[in-house]
């Protein structure tokens, strides 16, 4: 079964042929994780760095900010049978597609956000693509755990 992941949502899958894929990863932040002994996988989409600046947002949907996503992310996946030692992450996003000056550095600034709270949990990133001025697509595939990015129709594994 195909997945597909909006802004500020996440997929978890475990069936043989499932596939978890979002679009359009420009200043946000696509955050694949892998377990391949339990063959579980997920994708999360995360928007903006901090809840702090939409509290009430951040309750009704915690995959909005990495802050709060990326936790809510990770139980969900330990929930489903996912081990913290086995787990592979993949980062893709964080781009800066809309303003030249990057005043905001949404990218940027997600990014941060994301390396600090996997350097406090112990949670490496065994690859990453990130930054730029290009938007992409990300995939995960359950069966082999590969992540793929698709940039203006050219694709590779990450």
């Amino acid at each position: 079964m195909k997945y597909v992941v909006g802004v500020a949502d996440m997929a978890i899958a475990s069936a043989p042929g499932d596939v978890i894929v979002t679009h359009a990863l420009g200043s946000c932040l696509g955050v694949a994780v892998y377990d391949p002994a339990a063959r579980i996988g997920g994708l999360l989409h995360v928007m903006m760095p901090m809840s702090d600046v939409n509290p009430e947002k951040a309750r009704s949907n915690p995959f909005m900010f990495v802050d709060t996503g990326v936790p809510a992310f990770m139980t969900a996946l330990f929930n489903r049978g996912v081990d913290r030692r086995r787990m592979v992450v993949k980062v893709a996003g964080g781009a800066n597609v809309h303003d030249n000056e990057d005043r905001f550095a949404i990218g940027k600034r997600n990014y941060t956000v994301l390396k600090k709270l996997l350097w406090k949990n112990n949670v490496l990133i065994e690859a990453e693509d990130t930054g730029g001025s290009h938007p992409r697509t990300m995939s995960l595939d359950i069966d082999t755990g590969a992540v793929t990015l698709s940039t203006a129709g050219v694709s590779a594994r990450l």
